[in-house]
């Protein structure tokens, strides 16, 4: 979809930030263009939000707080189910409005909208449940504590699934009666402009705030004096970053970071689903752009022949690149150019590491995707555990499959990453299943 042919009334209205209740135009004057990725096109320009910019909006948070943290816990709910009724009601094109900005699938993209309203539902009716305790002291003395919220929360999300993290992540912090400044991701922040059109005045002015900026708005968030704590979903240089400024001024921090996922399978494992299992796990269908997804696929020796050929064979049926926005696509593309780029490198690392590419490995040669960021859906086959791209988060559609025999072996590879996010256990025994779990270091 051309910017030309995208849908009347699916863009944001604005173009500017929202905070203290009003939008405004960024301090530096300063704009940039975000792109259609399925296209290399520019779709309209976003705001970029400096130091300036950052420090009003989170005065702004902080003269809210008081009012907001003294809203009763009923009335906090209720805002946040109204913000959830209305995520529902404008589910389709905020799935539109993703797919043209980040090149996920617009049918993939549909649930987000419900899950991030799920998750405003699910912590209206916590509101009331933000309790303390009482201490027995013995007589004569009278001990209890009172859960009370924080003050200013940033949060910076990522943006494989932007409107989904922007509004699920609001919920928590608004319903404990804290304030929030976020910022959309700098590749696709059009779905959180359009959020802020949609709930950002349920809320007393200043309670909810929106940001676009790229790394001077978040070091500002971090840095700034009167944020209280900050939250991200990013990779891992990021966070470190964070975690290191945060420390200055004692910051709590709450990181979502990187994956480099393992799935495991035991001879046992029903085929049929393990196939199943191997190829969705790997996320390809955001072109691996997860950090959830199981990147790393350990299959006994004696399946190892069938199930590799079994998904080599599946998986252009199930995930081939296509257009984002159409509905009967099932793989969509990388977020821009920077993320093919790095995905090519590390296609070529594979290689020269040693494995043996037997899937994908290369940009797809239609000619209506000629423009874009596509990437086929790649598998390395006779991995061995020291390899980069064994090693190494690529957050693109590259997977990497290896063989194992012995069970002590086996975690060692599993376990002997970095990264510790999520694990994927393929086995019909419990005892083997429950065994697996407690090994996995996830």
């Amino acid at each position: 979809m051309h910017a030309k042919d995208i849908p009347e009334g699916i863009l944001p209205a604005h173009s500017a930030l929202f905070y203290g209740g009003s939008w405004h135009e960024p301090s530096s004057g300063q704009y940039c263009d975000t792109i259609n990725p399925a296209y290399n096109q520019p779709i309209t320009k976003a705001p970029v939000a400096n130091a300036a910019d950052v420090d009003a909006a989170v005065r702004a948070a902080h003269t809210a707080f008081p009012a907001w943290a003294s809203t009763p816990p009923v009335e906090r709910g209720r805002c946040l189910r109204k913000a959830a009724d209305i995520l529902r009601k404008h589910a389709k094109e905020l799935a539109l409005l993703d797919s043209l900005n980040n090149g996920n699938p617009v049918s993939a993209l549909a649930m987000d909208a419900d899950f991030a309203a799920d998750c405003l539902d699910y912590f209206a009716g916590l509101a009331t449940e933000v309790k303390g305790e009482t201490i027995p002291m013995g007589d004569g003395n009278f001990n209890y504590t009172v859960q009370e919220p924080l003050g200013v929360v940033a949060r910076v999300v990522a943006y494989n699934h932007p409107l989904m993290f922007a509004a699920a992540r609001l919920a928590a912090p608004l319903a404990a009666g804290n304030t929030v400044v976020l910022k959309a991701p700098d590749q696709a922040p059009l779905s959180i402009i359009r959020l802020a059109e949609l709930v950002g005045n349920i809320f007393p002015p200043g309670v909810a705030n929106f940001l676009c900026g790229s790394r001077e708005c978040g070091d500002a968030m971090t840095r700034h004096p009167l944020v209280q704590k900050i939250t991200l979903v990013g990779g891992v240089s990021t966070g470190k970053a964070v975690m290191k400024t945060a420390a200055d001024s004692l910051k709590p921090v709450l990181l979502e970071l990187g994956g480099k996922n393992a799935l495991v399978a035991y001879p046992d494992a029903d085929i049929e689903k393990l196939i199943s299992g191997v190829i969705g796990g790997m996320n390809f269908t955001w072109s691996g752009q997860s950090c959830g997804s199981t990147s790393r696929v350990f299959l006994h020796e004696s399946i190892y022949d069938e199930v590799l050929e079994r998904v080599v064979k599946l998986l252009p049926q199930r995930h081939k690149p296509g257009i984002p926005t159409d509905p009967t696509t099932t793989m969509g593309s990388l977020v821009n150019a920077a993320q093919l780029e790095k995905v090519k490198r590390y296609v070529a690392i594979g290689l020269e590491d040693g494995g043996r590419l037997v899937a994908g490995g290369r940009q797809p040669e239609d000619e209506a995707l000629k423009d874009g960021f596509f990437y086929e859906a790649t598998v390395f086959a006779d991995m061995q555990p020291s390899m980069r791209l064994a090693q190494e988060e690529v957050f693109g559609p590259v997977m990497s499959v290896f063989k194992w025999h012995d069970e002590e072996a086996l975690w060692d590879a599993v376990n002997g990453v970095d990264f510790g996010l999520t694990g994927s256990i393929w086995t019909q025994n419990l005892n083997t299943a429950h065994r697996a779990a407690s090994s996995n270091r996830a």
